[in-house]
């Protein structure tokens, strides 16, 4: 499949960064992202950069990633400089953080803390599969200095989780919960899917109350995309599967919101619920307001002053540079002003605070005022200088954000 990134520019061996990019560091906040890419089983709809055990070659092995990504930290800190840069976040991502020993995870956790330091109060959040992790390593990663676990609970139907090859249990996900409660998590999130092919409307009723059943702090729900490359759609292009349908996607996202609403989950980003500010994955909050971050791992990408640079995807390649002491990075791309205003509008109108007016241009302010009166756009906010979606405009969320970003 081919790559979806700019060309890029080359990167200098040490990954040395302009001064133009640090000069600063540490006046915005700092998260740090590990990419971890292993997963017991490939999804038959994931495109991440994941990687099963029988598909990597030497060098890339689970019991040596978290050495290297270590490696990789400390070459971090040397590159970003003596620069006061407590992480305010950490989030271990993938494939699946939790398929490595809790230790090792520990061990990247401790890494950060030594190099950079963590910000009072930090998020340190790992997503795990509810049949990756147990009371015990749950309760391993909390006194490692782990605040926050996000589940991939995707779906409580045994035949949607068939679908998309899930393996775990419906059943096991409360127990799940209910292990990180015990281990006093401050924040536990699940990560739902709807759109699968042969899924009905009582089955996605079925998958939120099971998962409010669980009464978590955070919810993720995701539309099922058709990735290009993966085994869905080549399934979906054989019609063995059916593609999924707007109509009925819009019908399970107005459930999602009625229900998680009456659950006492508040929207805050087009596909995230919290149960209050306090409990917003603020992680992710980073990305959409371009704060800086280092990615760490194959294929992770990272942003410092406008400049966003990605790592070599494949872990024998990421190990081999790592080994080295060179810099991972395949590649990078300063963003222009326009590319940033773009982006930025982009993801805030996605946030329920929405975007501030000013940044748009006056093509995107006459689609904007059009969106108020065709109710996409909140009218109140829009007085007050806002472009905020309204619940129907978060139906048609990609279209309305095309437009304003004329």
């Amino acid at each position: 499949m081919p790559s979806a990134l700019p060309d890029g520019e080359d990167v200098p061996r040490d990954g040395t960064l302009p001064s133009s990019s640090t000069a600063r560091l540490g006046q915005r906040p700092f998260g740090v992202y590990v990419h971890v890419p292993f997963c017991a089983v490939r999804c038959g709809y994931c495109d991440f950069n994941t990687y099963t055990a029988t598909e990597l070659g030497d060098g890339a092995s689970q019991a040596a990633y978290a050495a290297t990504a270590a490696a990789e930290l400390r070459m971090a800190s040397r590159v970003l400089g003596d620069v006061d840069l407590p992480a305010a976040t950490v989030f271990f991502g993938g494939g699946t953080p939790t398929l490595l020993p809790a230790d090792d995870l520990a061990l990247l956790l401790r890494t950060v803390a030594e190099e950079f330091g963590l910000a009072a109060g930090a998020e340190v959040t790992t997503e795990a599969n509810p049949d990756s992790v147990d009371a015990e390593s749950l309760a391993r990663l909390r006194e490692a200095g782990f605040t926050r676990v996000s589940f991939g609970m995707q779906s409580a139907v045994p035949h949607v989780l068939a679908t998309l090859d899930r393996t775990h249990d419906p059943e096991r996900v409360p127990l799940a919960v209910q292990w990180a409660r015990a281990a006093g998590f401050d924040g536990v999130s699940l990560d739902l899917i709807y759109g699968t092919p042969g899924e009905s409307l009582d089955d996605w009723r079925t998958s939120l109350g099971s998962a409010l059943a669980c009464a978590p702090d955070h919810l993720s729900a995701y539309a099922l995309v058709v990735e290009e490359g993966t085994r869905l759609a080549s399934q979906v292009r054989r019609g063995e599967l059916p593609p999924p349908d707007d109509d009925d996607l819009a019908d399970r996202y107005l459930l999602a919101d009625q229900l998680l609403s009456a659950g006492g989950l508040e929207w805050y980003e087009v596909s995230n619920w919290a149960r209050s500010g306090d409990q917003r994955a603020k992680h992710n909050e980073g990305y959409w307001l371009g704060h800086d971050w280092w990615g760490t791992g194959p294929g992770a990408h990272s942003h410092v002053g406008g400049i966003r640079w990605w790592n070599v995807r494949h872990p024998s390649a990421y190990a081999a540079r790592i080994t080295a002491g060179h810099s991972p990075a395949a590649a990078r791309e300063v963003l222009t002003p326009e590319q940033r205003r773009v982006e930025a509008v982009l993801l805030g109108i996605r946030r329920r605070e929405g975007h501030p007016l000013a940044d748009l241009r006056p093509e995107g302010l006459a689609h904007a005022q059009q969106a108020v009166v065709n109710g996409l756009l909140d009218r109140a906010a829009h007085a007050d200088g806002r472009a905020a979606l309204t619940l129907r405009g978060r139906l048609l969320a990609d279209a309305v954000v095309r437009d304003l970003t004329d």
